[in-house]
């Protein structure tokens, strides 16, 4: 069954007593104030974005209305500080519904903690009649969202996963009205759920992602009207429950349920509304079921929906109307024939054979680039033959679920983990976005289980949540924390003391190899994470630096890797295991563990084969479902390898000079060694770049610079100051220092005279000035240090310190105590006590600090401050045995120092 999802005109169609036309931009304004930023890859689908109306298709399957209009587009928008007033003047143009940080938005802006995103979009109104009320929804806004109409204040919404909506009619008026939403978005450093998006540099998973990422669109309503369905089947007893909520007063009202399958009538039901009575207000309902007559099923074999069209009438009169659909399946834990816990689907075991979908895209990061490519993801999955997608941490648009309730594949749902470090306020996050994901996804039959926590990221009151998530809804299974065991090559990371408490499932995480969970009564046994075998595609990577997986395999080497992981799969079947969870369908980012790649251009194992292999573990009957219009990825060449290094050099020799092909070939020859081609060819992608001051290619620039024949290096040197606000400072002085070091300094270190040393140092201070002198003698400290000779490292010790204490490369306590040790002249002590006491004013108060500085002012006989010194190292150290050691050697006059 397709629904048709249509967005009518608004001119000559509209019906509704209330019409409005928004300022339209004359034909290729739009493209003309947008353009797609720079990225390194991106899909097909970045090229069939419709700038004017992106994503234009009816936002909200289960519950469709003929008049609305889509507001995704072009908006106004600028990012000032947190403390700004509503702006008056924008920076430009964000295309909508795509995150500020993605390529697709137009902008590829970071926001931080302590910034405010803002959104303006305006529309025109007219003939205003006041029996329809008009409604603005938004699918997601990432984090917290207050939205304003000629500005007023709406309302607001936390949580940067679920829908919300706000009825406007009472702040819109005749003529041109104001739409402005402020965004706040401080990610890990916020309080709120957000996924695998984070900011700070140590802790990055994947690109942050901010602001308005799902569709925005209006929407009229009558005055009464219905608000939301709760829609549940019960398929032992053939009927399908029903819960129509009403907005407004709704007295003498009634409803109207029509069931129908392939446009026959299945059944039809009218009902008279209830009112509901709570300590916040009064609203009406209507709560029945629908006998559902030769019951059809839905399952991945046979994804059958139902057509369900709710009537809202008033003594006879329709008011409002909403389609909708609906499946009819039931999941549950059951034994099979030989006494096993399993997964039943519709009292059919049923292995879960699934993958971890996490919903990236190179050019839309949260947002696909289309409605097309959000559905391509799941019509694949299924292709390659899995029954099942684990949505990462990740809540996606309705129409991912729609999609997959059309094509049929079973989903397991993660909730939006809470911040991992449940700063306060974490907790209560947390829940409220977990009960709102609940309700917003409740009516979807394909998903059958919900995923509470996921490896312990942030996970408290486990088994209460379990308890209350069941509560909330009975209809699915409850994995109450998937990897609460997690194993890296067979070794356990963490035990666990109660694991599994209340949940359907016990679940474990293993990389690379799939192994069984343990056997708990009454629970399946579930591989939640396994495999993540790292194959790069040159041409379709994220970062060719520093690509990523649990193993790495040459794509030789992959199908035989995986194969041996399906026959695993089926011996632990054997034994008890019901599900399986292989990371992943696509690369993401840096990660190259995908199947495809992260452009879903590349399959890495012919699909035919995947297909075959996954047919062990399931009876999956793809051929019942449509997708001949699937456009099949290429497969990957297993012989584009390092090996092609010579006919690829000869193809650069011939002429060829694409920027692609030749990163490529420089990365070749850098692993292969063969710097003189490194060089040739780097120098030769340098002069392909338009713009070589973006981030990414000084960073890639950064990588392949080592020598100072390399264009890099000159450009490193002379475009120093330029290049340092764009990557930092200590990344150009690095790559300087690996040039110098590696030409001028190492390799004459291993015969250094006292001769060498001064020829080196005119050289380098010729090439160099004052910057290569003081890199000679911070090498030439570290390398007296490392051969113990000690009078060298003296004498260097002061030079070096003496210039560059306040940056040197070297831990000055490890520095002065080597020295304290080592050294007996009284001069060198006194500088050294002087460079030990500007580390502890410094940088270093630790008791490794003050028991240097006591020691050195003890050997050159300041006993009184020693001991003062001393006392406080001991008291801070908690009497640390060898800190305390030395301070009662210092009161019998002994020396702390070896002899």
């Amino acid at each position: 069954m397709e629904i048709a999802l249509k967005n009518k005109s608004l001119i000559g169609e509209f019906i509704t007593s209330i019409t409005f036309m928004f300022l339209l931009s004359p034909v290729g304004y739009a493209q003309q104030q947008w353009k797609m930023q720079a990225l390194q890859m991106q899909s097909k689908w970045s090229k069939e974005v419709d700038i004017e109306h992106p994503h234009n298709v009816y936002p909200r399957p289960q519950m469709i209305r003929s008049d609305w209009y889509n507001l995704n587009g072009l908006w106004d928008y600028t990012i000032t500080k947190f403390s700004s007033p509503l702006p008056t003047n924008y920076s430009g143009k964000v295309l909508v519904p795509y995150p500020i940080e993605s390529a697709l938005s137009g902008v590829k802006k970071s926001l931080l903690p302590d910034e405010i995103l803002w959104y303006r979009q305006s529309f025109n109104m007219s003939k205003i009649k006041f029996n329809k009320r008009l409604l603005i929804h938004f699918g997601a806004v990432d984090y917290k969202a207050t939205v304003y109409i000629n500005n007023k204040e709406v309302g607001s919404h936390e949580g940067g996963y679920t829908n919300f909506s706000f009825d406007i009619t009472n702040y819109i008026m005749e003529g041109e009205n104001e739409i402005i939403v402020k965004v706040l978005d401080p990610t890990d450093a916020g309080v709120g759920p957000h996924g695998k998006q984070v900011l700070r540099p140590e802790n990055i998973y994947y690109t942050a992602t901010s602001g308005i990422w799902q569709s925005v669109w209006m929407e009229f309503i009558p005055e009464i009207s219905i608000s939301s369905l709760k829609i549940k089947p019960d398929v032992d007893n053939s009927k399908l429950y029903l819960q129509v909520n009403l907005m407004g007063k709704a007295n003498d009202y009634s409803l109207e349920a029509i069931a129908k399958a392939s446009g026959k009538l299945v059944c039809k039901h009218s009902s008279g509304t209830s009112r509901i009575t709570t300590n916040k207000d009064t609203s009406y309902s209507s709560s029945f079921s629908l006998p559902i007559k030769n019951m059809h099923l839905w399952s991945p074999n046979d994804p059958y929906l139902y057509d369900l069209k709710i009537r809202l009438l008033y003594k006879g009169e329709l008011v409002d109307e909403v389609e909708s659909y609906f499946g009819m399946r039931k999941v549950e834990i059951k034994k099979d024939s030989s006494g096993i816990d399993r997964i039943f689907l519709n009292n059919t075991y049923t292995f879960n054979l699934g993958t971890l979908d996490q919903g990236y895209w190179p050019e839309g990061l949260y947002t696909a680039p289309t409605d097309e490519a959000l559905a391509y993801d799941i019509k694949i999955i299924k292709e390659m033959g899995f029954n099942t997608i684990r949505k990462h941490i990740k809540v996606e648009p309705a129409r991912w679920y729609y999609y997959a309730d059309y094509y049929g594949i079973l989903v397991w749902q993660d909730f939006v983990n809470p911040n991992q470090g449940l700063p306060p306020g974490a907790k209560q996050a947390f829940e409220k976005q977990t009960k709102e994901t609940i309700d917003q996804l409740f009516n979807y039959p394909c998903i059958t289980t919900w995923v509470l926590f996921n490896e312990r990221w942030g996970a408290y009151d486990q088994q209460r949540l379990t308890e209350w998530i069941k509560k909330n809804d009975s209809t699915r299974l409850i994995n109450g924390h998937s990897g609460e065991m997690l194993y890296v090559n067979e070794q356990l990371r963490q035990p666990s003391e109660n694991p599994y408490a209340s949940s359907d499932m016990a679940d474990v995480h293993s990389y690379p190899n799939p192994m069984n969970a343990p056997y708990l009564p009454n629970k399946a046994r579930v591989l939640g994470e396994f495999g993540g075998i790292g194959v790069p595609v040159p041409g379709h990577q994220w970062d060719d630096l520093t690509g990523w997986g649990y193993i790495q395999a040459t794509p030789k080497e992959l199908l035989s890797k995986y194969e041996h992981f399906i026959k695993l799969l089926g011996t632990l079947e054997k034994k008890g295991l019901t599900a399986s969870i292989y990371t992943q369908p696509f690369d993401v980012e840096g990660e190259e563990n995908g199947l495809l790649t992260y452009d879903r251009s590349i399959i890495k194992i012919p699909i035919k084969r995947l297909r075959q292999l996954h047919a062990t573990l399931t009876n999956l009957d793809t051929s019942s479902i449509d997708i001949s219009k699937l456009v099949l990825p290429k497969t990957l060449d297993i012989n584009d390898t390092d090996e092609r290094f010579p006919h690829l050099l000869q193809e650069f020799k011939s002429g060829r000079q694409d920027s692609c092909f030749l990163r490529r070939l420089v990365l070749m020859a850098l692993r292969l060694k063969d710097q003189e081609n490194a060089t040739l060819v780097g120098n030769q992608y340098l002069n392909s770049l338009t713009n070589v001051f973006l981030k990414d290619n000084l960073n890639f620039i950064q990588h392949i610079t080592s020598t100072s024949r390399d264009s890099g290096f000159k450009m490193f040197s002379t475009d120093s100051i330029k290049i340092s606000k764009i990557i930092g400072r200590a990344s150009v002085i690095s790559t300087l220092k690996k040039v110098i070091i590696s030409e001028e300094i190492s390799p004459f270190l291993n015969n250094l005279s006292d001769s060498t040393r001064e020829i080196i140092n005119h050289n380098i201070q010729q090439k160099y000035s004052e910057f290569g002198r003081q890199l000679l003698n911070e090498e030439l400290l570290g390398h007296y240090w490392n051969v113990k000779d000690w009078d060298n490292f003296s004498k260097y010790y002061v030079i070096y310190f003496g210039e560059s204490k306040h940056k040197s490369k070297y831990n000055i306590n490890n520095a002065s105590w080597q020295l304290f040790q080592h050294c007996n002249d009284h001069r060198v002590l006194h500088f050294a006590a002087e460079i030990a006491k500007y580390n502890i004013e410094r940088f270093d108060k630790s008791p490794n600090s003050l028991d240097t500085y006591a020691n050195i002012l003890y050997k050159i006989g300041k006993s009184q401050e020693a001991l003062k010194w001393q006392e406080k190292a001991v008291v801070a150290s908690n009497n640390n045995k060898k800190i305390l050691n030395n301070y009662n050697k210092m009161k019998k006059g002994e020396p702390t120092w070896s002899k």
